[in-house]
């Protein structure tokens, strides 16, 4: 999620920068920007856009400059404008700022500062982290200082990298949960929020641990935590080819991508969960509007689909509020019975698919209140959408949807908790599920780490015919995603459906070498799903059984069981048994020899109908 590059040293530092944020365009962006020094000034030239808008500036650069930072900037708050995008000044233009991330706290911040006198170009939460610095700075201590007594204030998730016209020829750069590398050379040293930047012009690299400041020189670089205690310097060599480090080592962006997805449920919450455990979602429709909608429709292609399935089992189950959930190719020949009552939800990674779009404008034209949830900023859903929540998952390349997904559910998840603190229904828990939202993130790394045993699992299993995809409840939509994921870069045919239905159709698949693959986090159910694993078996088929650390039942009867850690909500624990399904497809597309990042006929965007 967004690019951070810098560099002190002879070179001439807007040529490394501008070649570094080129190196990590396949992070995915919308505007970029450098910040330099020239004169004792500091300037900044930045475009909305392509980096090649970008390059038209920098074409034009002064010679000479020996320092500076770039950013290139996937947009969460602002759209993706000219004056949204990275650096941005302090209130003085004495310091200049990149960021990734979000500060969770900007708008009380911001109204602080304004009431101080500040005065904000953009809608960024950036700009308000500068001008925290910028006041720091403003008392007469040291950059290193400034930034140290800054981050203080700030509560999110950040990386940050700053540069004074005070003190040139240092670049002061701290890192709490979003990633930051050092590059060190001879008489030069440089950074990047990823290591094929860098790769280029040096091997020998320093991943900056968390709640770590850096500063560094062309000459020199020294560590200190948060009290200014000095730390060590932990060198490490690279020796991975350019396109293997743009997949930060994984062999395909589709692991790269599922093992992100810790980062990513972090990222869906950042600023949407008060110290509290309520819910603050901005620029919703108001509390009237909430209490008059009575029903929902939920409208979304493939996997965007299957997350709006887990919307309707929450909004129904939660909320006892009728949802129905479309296919958005089918919902305007269906000719929809769309109440003036209703909400019309549109769910998309791009925002830009053609299908949602089409309906969209179906429920513009009914004036249907419409929201959508998107993960790219000012993409043409989030813009034609009466209201949007974006995902915040940062860009996902591999064509197999993985932490969208998850974001989406996630965000859904958020939403239905907004809709039951507002209307205060005694029934939702809304402070307890908010909090076990926050620990969602180190239940899914216990998840991962389950990957050798899943490794095992798809060398056994990676010949079957046919593979079942089953599940009650909400692990029967989680088993939608799970099939589509095999189908998509496995090729391997696949039958999904709620495990109850198996015995009406279904059951007739099944034969020797088929293998089936059940979803049993709800405790409710698990001696019906336990009678459904029976019917495979006596048939020949072999059963996986995705569930719980406290389920004493399903492991008893199942051939192979993988264990998720669980929580006090059901519908949590189902969501976590999407990242085993996952690694399951790509292990055994990967022993296949199955193209995984772009498989056969799928686009990642369909923008045609």
């Amino acid at each position: 999620m967004c690019g951070i590059a810098g560099y002190i040293g002879a070179r001439n530092a807007i040529d490394v920068v501008y070649d570094q944020l080129k190196r990590l365009e396949y992070r995915g962006y919308d505007s970029a920007g450098i910040a330099y020094l020239d004169g004792g000034e500091i300037g900044i030239m930045k475009r909305a856009g392509k980096l090649t808008e970008l390059g038209k500036l920098v074409g034009g650069r002064p010679d000479g400059v020996t320092m500076a930072i770039g950013h290139s900037r996937w947009a969460t708050h602002g759209g993706p404008t000219d004056t949204n995008a990275h650096p941005h000044y302090d209130r003085f233009e004495q310091i200049a700022i990149i960021h990734n991330g979000i500060i969770e706290n900007y708008l009380e911040l911001k109204m602080d500062l304004a009431r101080a006198g500040h005065e904000f170009r953009s809608e960024t939460d950036t700009e308000v982290a500068a001008h925290v610095i910028g006041a720091e700075y403003a008392k007469g201590v040291s950059l290193e200082e400034a930034v140290r007594h800054g981050v203080r204030q700030l509560r999110g998730a950040y990386a940050l990298v700053v540069m004074s016209k005070r003190e040139p020829g240092k670049v002061v750069a701290v890192r709490n949960a979003s990633p930051l590398v050092l590059g060190l050379g001879a008489g030069e040293n440089m950074l990047a929020s990823d290591i094929p930047a860098l790769l280029p012009y040096t091997r020998e690299i320093v991943v900056l641990e968390e709640d770590t400041i850096a500063i560094m020189t062309a000459e020199t670089l020294r560590l200190t935590d948060g009290d200014g205690r000095e730390l060590p310097v932990k060198v490490e060599h690279i020796d991975w080819d350019v396109a293997a480090a743009e997949k930060g080592g994984y062999e395909h962006f589709m692991r790269k991508e599922i093992h992100e997805q810790p980062q990513v449920m972090r990222q869906v919450l950042a600023g949407r969960i008060d110290e509290d455990f309520g819910i603050r979602l901005e620029r919703m429709f108001s509390d009237f509007v909430w209490h008059e909608i009575d029903r929902v429709n939920i409208i979304a292609c493939g996997t965007a689909y299957h997350a709006g399935l887990m919307g309707k089992h929450l909004f129904e189950s939660a909320l006892r509020l009728p949802t129905d959930c479309y296919y958005s190719s089918e919902f305007r020949y269906g000719d929809p019975v769309l109440s003036p009552r209703s909400l019309a939800i549109f769910i998309s990674q791009s925002g830009e698919t053609a299908d949602s779009l089409a309906a969209l404008r179906l429920c513009k034209e009914k004036r249907i209140r419409t929201l959508g949830i998107v993960n790219v900023v000012g993409s043409s859903i989030a813009r034609e959408c009466d209201r949007t929540l974006y995902t915040q998952a940062g860009p996902e390349i591999s064509v197999a949807s993985t932490k969208a997904y998850t974001a989406q559910v996630m965000t859904l998840t958020l939403l239905a908790l907004y809709i039951a603190q507002v209307k205060e229904m005694p029934g939702v828990r809304v402070q307890a599920i908010a909090k076990e939202m926050q620990g969602l993130s180190e239940r899914a790394k216990a998840v991962l780490e389950l990957e050798p045993e899943i490794v095992k699992l798809a060398e056994q299993v990676r010949g079957a015919p046919l593979f079942f995809f089953m599940g009650r409840g909400a692990d029967a939509y989680v088993a939608l995603e799970g099939a589509l994921k095999l189908k998509e870069i496995a090729y391997i045919p696949t039958v999904e459906c709620p495990a109850g239905e198996m015995k009406h159709g279904p059951l007739a698949l099944v034969h020797e070498g088929v293998m089936a693959v059940f979803g049993a986090s709800e405790s409710s159910v698990r001696d019906k799903i336990v009678s459904n694993m029976r019917e495979i078996q006596a048939r020949g088929g072999t059963v996986l059984a995705i569930t719980t650390e406290d389920d004493g039942i399903v492991d008893r009867v199942a051939n192979v069981t993988v264990k998720i850690p669980n929580g006090d909500f059901d519908y949590l624990d189902a969501l976590l048994s999407i990242i085993p399904m996952q690694m399951l497809a790509y292990h055994v597309a990967r022993l296949n020899g199955c193209e995984i990042d772009m498989p056969r006929n799928l686009a990642k965007s369909v923008t045609v109908e």
